[in-house]
This record gives structure tokens, C-alpha cells and sequence, in this order.
């Protein structure tokens, strides 16, 4: 596996942002290729849909279940005005992509009451139901964050039942827990009574596999495995990737390797989410590309991130919000006919790339949402994906003496007021704080949003 030194990598990182014209700068910060562009009518075509091969399965050792190693997450699907100006799904969208993911071995469907403005569930089902029920699983979670009432709760897990028309749920999960420690625990669930009623649903059958998911930092986390001789979590989902396995910042999450190493030695089959770290790890910076493409040119740099989580035995499914047919193409390929990395691969993902991506401070969003809308309409998760992009990239002005400072500078002012409208951008966040506890990342987000408006100011004003 080829090294390169860490000063050697900045230079030839900031020689390539050098050589970008000025034109192509100032179209945008983020890669050309995108989803988003093929979906859009380039004229580009993707690659030809693979017919052949197997979908990896991983069997579920608490009672037998044959797992797609590859699992479809809810979280993000097409959006599209109603006849009143709404904000709907896609529903024709929806059932294209499901149907496809089927009919390919994917037999994992990852949910929630909260997703998609509360109309996951109700598409997912439809979408489904259309299928006879013992060919996928459904997961979906209690996600009563924001009230401890019982009566919340109970809607909740009812509503579910009749949105994904169903009379039983495969994987059910506490949604979100870590934030709030075991006092947050013990209110959402224990206080309320939820915790022995879904315990019960355990026992009927209605629910096949109780478990939960995970935010938040180590001490919270084995406050959380300490109940495991309590409740017998049949299975835990977590945040892993190639970054996170061991540059985690310790406040806010912990690292995947400790997870993963906890978990595993109890025996719990494990659940990932955020495999891509929010996105990033699909478009990494520059020289981690060019690392990866000479590993394998044909790989793209997804796959990398996803066959890093499938390697670990102890994974049942890995979760991608696969908005377009394309992502769900890739994912395919890199899960049918599934080949683990080598020892000396892993390593290469977890120290060598994950070591120049943590030199670039990007902000630690994965696009979740959860965080909006914002009572004064700033478009918190647009405004830092446009800067992890551009910092990915290595399209950041960061001097006067920086070597095409002026075309770097440009680039960013005019894709920031392209990509996020005037009233939407970070100038107009008051610290009302509101978003802050509905961040699962626990990003301090009006302090991000106050360092990335100082940074569009010193470019405004060139007093950088």
C-alpha cells in the first residue's frame, strides 16, 4: 500500500486547487460528477446495472434471520410539490427504488416516525406493501425525543403499525439514545412505563428484535451497555466508518473501534449507520482520492467506505440513504458477490486517509435535518455541506498569500450566494439554541454557523 507523506500530500493538494480555472471554481465547490448532475439530464450515463452476482447475507444469531449486508435507509427520498404547494415524496420514486433494491437481494428497510417530515413511514409502506411480507424486514424506531408523555409514545408505536401496513416489526429500535445519559433513559422510557409495554410487545411477537441506536459519547454509551443483562438488546445500531474508527472527537461520539469492540464481545449483532460519515467519504479530499484510484481506479471512493464496514463479521446490515438509482447501482456492486478487505486495506483506510481527512476542519453535520427547520429560516445543513465541500475540495482562501487567493476567494463567495439564498445564509442566526439539542451529533451548531459568517465576512471584506 502505497504512503504518502503528510507535507508532501498538502502541496500537492494545494498545487491541484492552484491549477483549477477560475471559471470552473466559481460554478461551484463540489465535485462535477454528482447523482445530482446524471439525474439532472448530463448526458452522462451510469454504468450498466449489474444483473449477476449474489447479495451478500449476514445471519442474524439471535433467531436465524438472513440479513442483506447491504440495508436501504429511509431517511432521505425525493421530494415534490402536491397540487396545494406541499412538500411530498416521491411516491412513484419511492417504489421504483425499493422494487429495484428487492429484486437485487436488499431485504433491510430502515425507518422512523420522524423521517421526511413524518411521511417515511407511510411511503415505505406503501412501496412494501406491494410485496409479499416475508421478503424483507422493517425497521423503525420510537422516536419520542421530544416528550416523555406516555400517550406520545404510544401513538407512536401505533401509528407505525398502520403506516407500514403491517402486523408485526421486524427490528424496532429506541431511537437516539447516549443524549441525556441514564436519566434521559429512564424519563423517555422507564418513568413512563414504555420500556416494560414494548418489553411485552417483545413477548407477543409483535416486535421480533428490540434495540436501539446510538448518539453520543463513551460514558453514556456503557451506561447503556450496563443494561444489557436488564433488557437483552437483540441488537445495536451505531455510527461507523473508516474516519470515525479511531478520530472520533471523544465529547460528542466516541470511536467506532470501541463500539464495535464492546459490542462484539457481548455477542450483540450491530447495525450501521452514517458509513459514509454524512457524505464525505463519498467525496473525500483530493488527495485521499487520488490515493484510492491508485489502489483500484475502477472502485469508487463509496465503495472503499462500505466495504470497510462490511469487513467487521460482526455487522448485520450497513444502512445508505440511496436517494438516486444510482447510488443503489453502486452499493450493489459493492455488496453482491461481497469481497472483506485485507488487514493491510483496513489499515490503509483508518490511519493513512483517515489521518489527512482529519487535517481539514470540517463541520461534523451528516445532513440528518433533525436539526430543522430553523425558526428564522437559515438552511443549517445547506450551509455546511457547502463548506465541508469546499474544504474537501481544497477550494478554501486562506491567505492573501496563498497562491490564486483571488479566484479561490471568488469561487467560495459566489457558490455560497448560489447555493444558499441571502436570508438562508449563517448571518442570521440569532443563538436562540433551538436547533442545538435535536442535533444527534451534538454540534455546538450557532457557534459552526458564527465561525463559518466570520469567514464569509473576511472574504467580503478581503481581510483574510
Amino acid at each position: 500500500m502505497k504512503k504518502i507523506d503528510r507535507r508532501e500530500f498538502l502541496k500537492k493538494t494545494g498545487e491541484g486547487a492552484a491549477a483549477v480555472g477560475a471559471v470552473a471554481l466559481a460554478a461551484s465547490c463540489a465535485p462535477k460528477k454528482t447523482a445530482e448532475n446524471l439525474a439532472a439530464g448530463s448526458g452522462e450515463k451510469g454504468p450498466d446495472v449489474l444483473e449477476t452476482g449474489k447479495m451478500e447475507l449476514r445471519t442474524n444469531p439471535g433467531n436465524g434471520d438472513k440479513v442483506s449486508l447491504l440495508g436501504y435507509g429511509c431517511m432521505r427520498f425525493t421530494m415534490k410539490k402536491d397540487a396545494d404547494g406541499n412538500d411530498v415524496i416521491d411516491q412513484d420514486n419511492v417504489n421504483e427504488l425499493i422494487d429495484y433494491a428487492l429484486a437485487h437481494g436488499v431485504n433491510y428497510f430502515d425507518t422512523s416516525p420522524v423521517y421526511l417530515q413524518g411521511q417515511s413511514e407511510e411511503a415505505v409502506g406503501i412501496a412494501l406493501a406491494r410485496h409479499p411480507r416475508n421478503e424483507y424486514f422493517i425497521a423503525t424506531k420510537m422516536s419520542n425525543f421530544w416528550s416523555n408523555d406516555r400517550s406520545v409514545a404510544m401513538k407512536l408505536y401505533q401509528d407505525s403499525f398502520k403506516y407500514l401496513k403491517t402486523d408485526y416489526i421486524d427490528y424496532y429500535l429506541l431511537h437516539s439514545l447516549g443524549r441525556g445519559g441514564a436519566e434521559g433513559f429512564k424519563a423517555r422510557f422507564e418513568d413512563n412505563g414504555v420500556m416494560d409495554f414494548l418489553l411485552a410487545e417483545r413477548e407477543k411477537g409483535k416486535i421480533r428484535q428490540l434495540g436501539l441506536s446510538f448518539h453520543g459519547n463513551q460514558e453514556q454509551f456503557d451506561q447503556i451497555m450496563a443494561l444489557h443483562e436488564k433488557y437483552h438488546w437483540d441488537f445495536v445500531q451505531i455510527q461507523m466508518n473508516y474516519f470515525d474508527w479511531k478520530h472520533a472527537d471523544g465529547k460528542r461520539n466516541v470511536n467506532a473501534e470501541y463500539l464495535y469492540q464492546e459490542l462484539d464481545k457481548r455477542g450483540i449483532p450491530i447495525v450501521i449507520m452514517e458509513p459514509l460519515q454524512g457524505g464525505r467519504l463519498a467525496n473525500p479530499v483530493e488527495g485521499v482520492v487520488t490515493m484510492l484510484k491508485e489502489h483500484d481506479p475502477e472502485a469508487s471512493n463509496a465503495s472503499w467506505a462500505f466495504k470497510f464496514v462490511g469487513s467487521y463479521p460482526r455487522i448485520l446490515t450497513v444502512l445508505s440513504g440511496m436517494v438516486y438509482k444510482e447510488h443503489l447501482e453502486d452499493n450493489l456492486r459493492t455488496f453482491m458477490d461481497f469481497k472483506p478487505l485485507s488487514e493491510a486495506e483496513l489499515s490503509f483506510l483508518c490511519d493513512e486517509c483517515a489521518g489527512i481527512i482529519a487535517d481539514f476542519p470540517t463541520v461534523d453535520c451528516n445532513d440528518c435535518k433533525y436539526c430543522m427547520p430553523c425558526p428564522y429560516g437559515i438552511d443549517i445543513p445547506g450551509i455546511f455541506k457547502h463548506y465541508n465541500s469546499c474544504v474537501n475540495g481544497g477550494l478554501i482562501a486562506q491567505s492573501k498569500d496563498q497562491e490564486d487567493y483571488m479566484k479561490l476567494r471568488k469561487a467560495y463567495l459566489v457558490s455560497y450566494d448560489r447555493a444558499i439564498p441571502t436570508l438562508r445564509q449563517a448571518n442570521h442566526c440569532v443563538h436562540c439554541k433551538q436547533c442545538v439539542s435535536k442535533c444527534p451529533q451534538s454540534i455546538a451548531i450557532p457557534r459552526e454557523l458564527s465561525r463559518i459568517d466570520r469567514y464569509v465576512e473576511k472574504l467580503k471584506q478581503n481581510t483574510l
